[in-house]
């Protein structure tokens, strides 16, 4: 994530973030944990490894479930808005693995490149990067920082919005499913859609991985409009 795509995530909306993303997603928390059982698989079980997460700040479930089911694993959480890191730090202080976690407010082209990383992952992105030289600049420099053969874990929409009118509107029942009047369902999916440009299509989500230093990636996750692959990092020339 860039500065200017974390400015919508300030205080206000890193303080509604947990319940609200669990409501905009349907299986946010099965997604995130899933993301660390097909990590693990692909790094091997109870094998040290130091990971990168991008965009860590929010609820970090990603990182509490990794570090729960690897407890082998350190991390480095990277993401430019303080207020969803402070969010982040409280959970991780909560689940008692924050001493394994270091934190850094910024991006990742601020992240030193002479250590590469064991693995990665990067939940819920892509989609708020403004178009394909945005996205790609910033899966290749995840790419660089990688260990080659590093498996790197990618989650977020993709597919036009507007493409897809029927998802869009069952989208919208998950908030009317949770008690929100009509006014707010409609403030709730304008907030969702403000700024966001997913990928194409899933076709555009291998795309951007092939070219930005990435083998085929495998879908092991999917509802509505998001999506959640593994992706390696290209193997080292023999």
């Amino acid at each position: 994530m860039t500065q200017d795509s974390a400015a919508k995530f300030d205080a206000s909306r890193a303080g509604e973030y947990a319940q609200q993303s669990r409501i905009a997603l349907a299986g946010y928390d099965a997604c995130h944990e899933l993301s660390a059982c097909v990590l693990s698989a692909a790094l091997g079980e109870g094998k040290r490894a130091r990971v990168l997460v991008v965009g860590a700040g929010g609820t970090a479930g990603e990182i509490i479930a990794a570090a729960r089911l690897e407890p082998e694993w350190s991390f480095v959480a990277v993401d430019p808005s303080r207020p969803m890191l402070d969010l982040a730090r409280g959970y991780l202080l909560e689940a008692d693995v924050l001493d394994r976690v270091a934190i850094v407010p910024g991006t990742v082209a601020d992240l030193d490149s002479s250590s590469p990383f064991d693995a990665a992952a990067m939940i819920g992105v892509l989609h708020h990067l403004p178009g394909d030289a945005a996205k790609q600049d910033l899966l290749t420099q995840i790419a660089s920082r990688l260990q080659p053969g590093a498996p790197f874990i990618v989650a977020g929409n993709y597919r036009a919005y507007d493409s897809q009118p029927l998802f869009l509107a069952a989208w919208a029942n998950r908030w009317r499913m949770n008690g929100s009047a009509p006014a707010e369902i409609q403030s709730k999916m304008s907030k969702i859609l403000q700024g966001a440009e997913p990928p194409r299509s899933e076709e555009a989500v291998n795309s951007l991985l092939t070219e930005s230093g990435f083998e085929e990636p495998a879908r092991f996750f999917a509802s509505l409009f998001w999506g959640a692959w593994l992706a390696r990092r290209i193997p080292a020339a023999r």
